[in-house]
């Protein structure tokens, strides 16, 4: 039923402005169509929804993750741009080699935006 449709994250935070700039200039989104009830960006062949809501930071698992081709230099460069990284110690069988968690092949990290949703980048999905 849904598997041959697109899905995309919709997140919600406290302040559209900061947010807007937190994606589009820090994480390097698209910004695309704004409305009263939120913002597009785009984000290679997927979208991001951010959303002005109340419950804007309230979860507290990873709400969105970008699969990318080297989790090494996007850390760097997001560092370079402010983004502090966050540490899971406590993951079974993870190790942590400086920011990123490995996992087998699996590298990831791990940081928040501005209203703290959870972040993350991967060298995999799944």
């Amino acid at each position: 039923m849904l598997g041959d449709s697109d899905v995309a994250a919709a997140i919600a935070v406290k302040d559209m402005a900061v947010a807007s700039k937190f994606y589009e200039e820090t994480l390097g989104l698209h910004k695309g169509e704004e409305s009263p009830g939120g913002t597009v960006f785009k984000s290679g062949s997927t979208t991001v929804f951010v959303y002005p809501s109340s419950y804007a930071g309230t979860n507290k698992a990873t709400y969105a993750g970008w699969t990318v081709t080297d989790v090494e230099a996007t850390i760097e460069d997001l560092k370079a741009k402010g983004v502090q990284f966050e540490h899971y110690d406590d993951m079974p069988g993870v190790e942590r080699q400086g920011e990123i968690h490995v996992m087998g092949e699996l590298k990831a990290a791990w940081f928040k935006d501005p209203d703290g949703n959870i972040l993350s980048i991967t060298n995999q999905m799944g």
